[in-house]
């Protein structure tokens, strides 16, 4: 194991950041609790989460201003000071979304993303630093200042990196989900009544039935965002929301209604066979049928409540 991974090992397992960790996350909930709020920051109309994406515009415009403090001319200086400007107005609305994000962490994921946006946060005090030598003329204060803070934005961006790629945070948990491509039955017909709902598996994925109307739906049992057992959650409106982070999808399309999810929740047709409930994942190409449509369209009011967060 190298130098770097042991040392986020360790950060992983110092529980001593829980007792700044844990209030923090909590005052972070409740400030994103409003639909719009969490939909806007979690990205849920992007298709995937909105943090990754802003990250690029600060860490770029820091990066080149640093290259070009350190050729020495006086002829890129305006636009080093440019960039540095860039990235400090750009962080703010990254830290916003990374703050959300990490707000549905627990263990050495929020501990670790603690660090991650601590390092963050000195980085931008030390940018906003290094303009205000910069306006007053004291340029080589000012690039001393932009070149500590490039170092300990690479160091978060590493911990930022270990969260995504090691950690999985806020990966969509259905990705290699298959499903059966040809129908495939999952439970008897009389184990599902109306107003009901039931978990089963379809070729080795874990499917959420519900009845409603008559007609069955189906959706994967795993949330999208966390991997949250959706089969555990509430029912309302035509709706499943995650007990886990209050996740909310359409049972007609499996679309978002509410946040942090971000990536629609996989959707299967199903039907009813020789008292048997078959379902497959929808032929490419063949969009959501007729009474799923209108299914929903009228279940796209708003919720009547959703769960704290």
């Amino acid at each position: 194991m190298s130098m770097p991974h042991r040392a986020v090992r360790r950060l992983e397992r110092a529980e001593a950041l829980d007792k700044a960790a844990k209030p923090v996350s909590s005052a972070v909930r409740r400030v994103v609790r409003p639909r719009i709020v969490r939909n806007l920051l979690s990205g849920t109309n992007l298709g995937h989460p909105l943090h990754p994406m802003l990250t690029d515009v600060p860490i770029g415009a820091w990066t080149m201003a640093a290259l070009l403090d350190a050729t020495g001319k006086a002829k890129v200086e305006q636009a080093a000071d440019l960039l540095v400007r860039a990235g400090v107005i750009a962080a703010v609305p990254t830290a916003l979304t990374g703050a959300n994000d990490w707000a549905d962490t627990i263990g050495p994921e929020r501990r670790v993303g603690l660090t991650h946006a601590a390092a963050n946060s000195t980085a931008l005090t030390l940018y906003v630093t290094s303009l205000i030598a910069r306006a007053r003329g004291d340029r080589r204060r000012g690039k001393a200042l932009g070149f500590a803070g490039f170092g300990i934005m690479m160091l978060s961006a590493y911990l930022g990196g270990h969260l995504t790629f090691v950690k999985g945070v806020n990966v969509n948990r259905t990705a290699w989900q298959q499903g059966p491509e040809e129908w495939t039955p999952v439970l008897a017909e009389a184990e599902l009544a109306d107003g009901e709902h039931r978990t089963a598996d379809a070729d080795g994925v874990r499917i959420l039935l519900q009845r409603m109307d008559g007609k069955v739906y189906a959706l994967a049992a795993t949330c999208s965002h966390m991997g949250g057992p959706l089969g555990e959650g509430t029912f309302e409106s035509g709706c499943v929301t995650c007990p886990w982070h209050g996740s909310t999808f359409r049972f007609a399309d499996g679309g978002i209604v509410r946040g942090p999810a971000s990536t629609p929740q996989p959707y299967y047709e199903a039907r009813v066979r020789d008292g048997r409930i078959e379902v497959r994942v929808p032929p490419e190409g063949v969009p959501v049928g007729e009474v799923a449509g209108r299914a929903a369209r009228k279940i796209r009011r708003p919720l009547a409540r959703t769960p704290a967060s």
